[in-house]
Formats: C-alpha cells, sequence, structure tokens
C-alpha cells in the first residue's frame, strides 16, 4: 500500500527484456534503501513493484508481460517516481493507493496557469465513472486532487512543489500516463452490486 507522496525521482538504468517480461534496475535518485529489504514493495511511477536486489544507490525488479502491456513508461534511461511501501505508523499525506494500474490516460492539455499548471487528462471509457469532482486519483505514482470532469476527460491543477518532487513536470499533450483511481470508488460500486442484487431477491 502507498500513498502517492513521491519520495525520490530515479532513473531506469539498465532493461533486460526476458522473453515477454523484463528485469530492471532503477537507480534510487537518493531514496534512503536502509530501511528495505529483498522482497519489499516500491512504486514505480505508480506501479507497485518487488525488489529482488538491493544496492546502496539503487534497487533491482522483474515486470511480467502483463504489468508491460498495461502501464507506460518503462523504457531504458525514464525518470520514474519512487515512493516506498506505506508503514502503519506513516502519516497518509495523499491517499490509499494500492499501486494496480487501472489504465493508461493521455495527456489533453498541460499549461501554466498563474504559478500553477494545468493538466487535463482523457481516460479510458470505462474509469471515467469513477472520477469526480474533488476526488483523488493517482497519476504516474502522484496522489492528485480532480478539480473538473467533462466525460471522460478529467482536470487537475499542479502546484510549483509537485512538479519541482515528481516527473510531471515532463508531461505534454499526446503523453500517456498511468491511472489509478480511488479504491474507495471501486468498493462502493461493488457494495451497490450486492446491495441491488439483494433488493431484487
Amino acid at each position: 500500500m502507498f500513498t502517492g507522496i513521491i519520495q525520490s525521482i530515479g532513473r531506469i538504468h539498465d532493461y533486460e527484456a526476458r522473453g515477454a517480461d523484463a528485469r530492471m534496475v532503477i537507480t534510487g535518485g537518493g531514496l534512503d534503501f536502509s530501511d528495505v529489504a529483498i522482497g519489499d514493495s516500491i512504486a514505480v511511477n505508480g506501479v507497485c513493484l518487488t525488489a529482488v536486489a538491493l544496492a546502496a544507490d539503487r534497487f533491482t525488479v522483474d515486470v511480467s508481460a502483463e504489468t508491460l502491456r498495461c502501464t507506460e513508461g518503462f523504457v531504458p534511461g525514464a525518470e520514474v517516481n519512487l515512493e516506498k511501501a506505506l508503514r502503519l505508523v506513516d502519516r497518509l499525506g495523499g491517499h490509499l493507493v494500492s499501486g494496480h494500474v487501472d489504465g493508461v490516460g493521455t495527456v489533453h492539455r498541460f499549461a501554466p496557469v498563474g504559478e500553477s499548471h494545468l493538466l487535463e487528462i482523457d481516460a479510458p471509457g470505462e474509469l471515467a465513472r469513477y472520477t469526480i469532482r474533488k476526488g483523488s486519483i493517482t497519476v504516474n505514482g502522484v496522489s492528485l486532487t480532480v478539480n473538473a470532469v467533462e466525460g471522460a476527460r478529467f482536470a487537475l491543477n499542479l502546484i510549483p512543489h509537485t512538479l519541482e518532487m515528481t516527473t510531471l513536470k515532463q508531461l505534454k499533450a499526446g503523453s500517456r500516463v498511468n491511472l489509478e483511481v480511488d479504491m474507495i470508488a471501486r468498493y462502493v460500486e461493488r457494495l451497490a452490486q450486492f446491495t441491488n442484487t439483494t433488493d431484487k431477491d
């Protein structure tokens, strides 16, 4: 489990294709690995991956073909947002994030507005029902608040601190981004399905 509060910007240092799967070595960008063990989870651009090897300044992960198919951003040399798994004693500064990407969106617009930036993203149609004004969504691992929704397109406001601390500053129209919707919305939907079934019985 994660919070969507990015702890460092890393880089995919090595990328080795293993059939349809891949092994990646990711430099930590100053992330402290002293409390990380082999087998622990680290979110990479919003994707929960397991550390299979550790060094002082980098970690190694294996990525399945299914994960590669459903996500974006895993290419040699790419900068990536990193977050270590949430501990029970940590502050929940963002929102509860599972690290399981629900779909890939496309940036419609990324433009400065005053000191901040407006980010508009077109989500896959099946995710539109989970995006609500003032709700939470994760974009490339970053916990953000939705400011407006129109169909499958939603808008976000990125403050200077968010841009400085994440890779979102690199976005442009046409960029593809990993999206994870608020898990609470999914639970509510599932509960409603069972409630409706019970009512009909």
